[in-house]
């Protein structure tokens, strides 16, 4: 089964959104696999966003990341990265479908409530940085079976 990392960033733990996104993402019928709110340093913010160093936006990224807590979050299911994707919607909200997360709660680029992986390469390369192993957990959710063939 495929797997995303998804990240509910400071904006959306400061405005009381963990839930309501969260359930968007069970009501879909994906299966959360890993889970822990961690206040991020300068070294995994960093990496996580090291593909933007030398961009005017990186250092402003970094410091936003370390701002306030996040929720880190491993998802499995059938496509869920390109189905995660369009769930979230663009990454500027203003271009965001309504009824997307970032169109019904992003304000502004800078501050669009969740980051969620590219492709299924960068999933992997995420999850190895915030999760081990261990902490993805394996298990029968009730109701699989009726999800997809």
């Amino acid at each position: 089964m495929e797997r995303t990392f998804l990240m509910l960033k400071p904006d959306a733990i400061q405005r009381g959104l963990v839930g309501e996104i969260i359930s968007r993402f069970e009501k879909k019928g994906f299966k959360l696999v890993a889970m822990k709110m961690i206040q991020v340093d300068r070294t995994l913010a960093e990496e996580h966003y090291k593909e933007h160093r030398g961009k005017a936006f990186f250092e402003p990224t970094v410091q936003y990341i370390m701002s306030s807590p996040v929720v880190a979050m491993v998802w499995e299911g059938k496509n869920i990265v390109a189905l995660a994707r369009e769930m979230m919607g663009a990454t500027n909200p203003a271009n965001a479908n309504p009824g997307s997360i970032r169109g019904s709660y992003g304000m502004d680029i800078s501050r669009n409530v969740i980051h969620g992986s590219d492709s299924v390469e960068s999933a992997e390369r995420e999850i190895a940085l915030y999760f081990t192993p261990q902490e993805i957990l394996a298990y029968t959710k009730a109701g699989e079976e009726w999800l997809s063939e």
